[in-house]
């Protein structure tokens, strides 16, 4: 089972608002609806340079960004993190059954480390950070990563995740995909079962997500 985390699991996304919006007017600029809405799922890197294209500043340090951003984020994450509907009883059950579990984000390390105080350290097998990565979501590295160091194939895992970006990471991995769309709509697509909330998901949609195994019943979706 491969779990996105900001948008997904909890409702971190209304911090990254708070913080790119703070960095914007520091910036002397306003970041748009349309650029705020392109980063959702990106990377550090991805998100800086949107932000500094949509306030027609490229010559920005984005380095420079990304450290005041990750440490205003910080501050917001330790302040306290609510979970998404539904995002809690879903991975307390996949725990409870044993199935092996990844956190699979594009944020850095040093903020997931945080939001580990929420999610808890004991809820995933693996967890893949954005900056442990070459190539961050939508490549499908995240996600191979995870299977991999998880050692399923990644055509027996669900990802769940809420941005278009996270999907296409997903999907280009070869995993089956639960979309539940958060601050961004997801477009139908083969491959992708999309719910309104986490509370409509159980044990039984995930298994059902995956393809049956010729001649055998199908093992635990993860």
């Amino acid at each position: 089972m491969l779990f996105d985390m900001d948008g997904t699991l909890v409702d971190s996304e209304k911090l990254w608002d708070v913080a790119l919006h703070e960095l914007a007017a520091r910036y002397g600029g306003t970041l748009s609806d349309a650029g705020r809405r392109a980063m959702v799922g990106s990377s550090m890197a991805d998100s800086m340079a949107i932000l500094h294209a949509d306030l027609d500043q490229p010559w920005r340090d984005a380095a420079l960004g990304a450290a005041w951003l990750e440490e205003r984020v910080t501050e917001l994450f330790a302040a306290g993190l609510t979970w998404r509907p539904g995002a809690l009883a879903l991975l307390r059950a996949v725990r409870t059954a044993g199935i092996p579990t990844a956190l699979v984000t594009s944020t850095a390390r040093s903020l997931v480390e945080v939001a580990l105080d929420t999610l808890g350290r004991d809820s995933f097998d693996v967890v893949v950070c954005g900056d442990e990565v070459d190539d961050p979501k939508p490549h499908p590295t995240p996600y191979l990563t995870a299977a991999r160091l998880l050692g399923v194939p990644v055509r027996r895992c669900v990802a769940v995740e809420d941005s278009p970006t996270g999907v296409a990471s997903a999907l280009a991995a070869g995993a089956a995909v639960l979309a539940v769309p958060h601050d961004v709509p997801i477009p139908a697509a083969d491959g992708v079962h999309l719910v309104a909330s986490l509370t409509a998901a159980d044990l039984a949609l995930l298994a059902a997500l995956l393809p049956p195994v010729s001649g055998a019943a199908p093992p635990p979706a993860v």
